[in-house]
C-alpha cells in the first residue's frame, strides 16, 4: 500500500494532517483509524494499510498536531517516555473536536462511498468512545480504551452500534472499569463486548512484547465483521 497525507481543517480555523490509505478500487466507505499515544507511526500507518486493502478508505488523523505535529515515536523507553508526556498535555474537548473534524473530512472526500466508522486504539479507543458519542460516525470499534469508565455519562447518548475489545490480563483497565462500562451500556442492543482471555493490554501491536498474534487475529475478524455489518 502506499499512503498519503492529507489537509483537515480543524474547528477553529487551522489545519492538521492525516495519514491516507485508499483501497485497491480506490472507493469503499470510510473508517477513521485513532492512534495509540505513539503518534501516527509505522504500526498505525500498517493498520491503516491493512484496513485499506480490505476495501476501506482509511484516514488516520495526527491526534497530537496542537503539541507538536508528525509525532512518529518508537516503542523504546525514550519514545514512551515522550508518548506519555504528549498523552498527558492533550486538551481532551479540542482533540474530540479534531476527531469530528477527521470524520468530516473522510465523509467529504471524493472516494467515501457510503458510511464512516472509527476504530481506536488505547488513547485512541477512548477517543474512539467519544466521537460515537458525538454521533459523527455511523459505528466504533475501541480496543482497550483507556478512561472510558470515566466517561459514563456518555453512554446514554451513544445511538450508534459500538463494539468493545477488553484484554482479561489488562494492567492499565482493571476488570472493574470493564464492568462500569458494561454496566452503563446493560440492555443496549447497540453495543456489544468481547474480553480476551489471557491477554493484555496493547494486544494488536505488534511493536509491543504484549502482542499476541491470536488474539490480534481474533479480534481483528470481528472488527471486520462489525464494519461489514454496519457500514454497509
Amino acid at each position: 500500500m502506499s499512503g498519503s497525507t492529507i489537509a483537515i481543517s480543524s474547528h477553529d480555523g487551522k489545519s492538521f494532517g492525516g495519514y491516507l490509505a485508499l483501497p485497491p478500487l480506490g472507493r469503499g466507505p470510510g473508517l477513521i483509524v485513532i492512534q495509540e499515544i505513539w503518534g501516527v507511526n509505522a504500526h498505525i500507518r500498517a493498520v491503516a494499510d491493512q484496513y485499506a486493502l480490505d476495501g476501506y478508505v482509511v484516514l488516520a488523523p495526527d491526534v497530537f498536531w496542537r503539541q507538536e505535529p508528525g509525532v512518529d515515536l518508537s516503542y523504546d523507553e525514550a519514545g514512551t517516555k515522550k508518548a506519555f508526556t504528549l498523552m498527558q498535555g492533550l486538551n481532551g474537548p479540542d482533540a474530540v473536536a479534531d476527531m469530528v473534524a477527521s470524520a468530516q473530512a473522510l465523509r467529504n472526500h471524493s472516494e467515501v462511498k457510503g458510511k464512516v466508522g472509527v476504530v481506536g486504539f488505547c488513547m485512541g479507543g477512548r477517543l474512539a468512545y467519544h466521537l460515537a458519542a458525538t454521533g459523527a460516525v455511523d459505528t466504533a470499534v475501541c480496543y482497550y480504551g483507556g478512561g472510558i469508565q470515566n466517561h459514563l455519562e456518555l453512554a446514554t447518548t451513544i445511538s450508534v452500534p459500538i463494539l468493545f475489545h477488553y484484554a482479561e490480563l489488562d494492567t492499565h483497565i482493571p476488570a472493574t472499569a470493564v464492568a462500569a462500562v458494561q454496566a452503563a451500556f446493560a440492555g443496549r442492543s447497540n453495543a456489544h463486548f468481547d474480553v480476551y482471555e489471557g491477554a493484555e493490554h496493547g494486544f494488536n501491536c505488534w511493536g509491543r512484547p504484549m502482542y499476541q498474534q491470536k488474539t490480534a487475529a481474533l479480534a481483528r475478524g470481528r472488527t471486520l465483521q462489525w464494519l461489514s455489518t454496519h457500514l454497509d
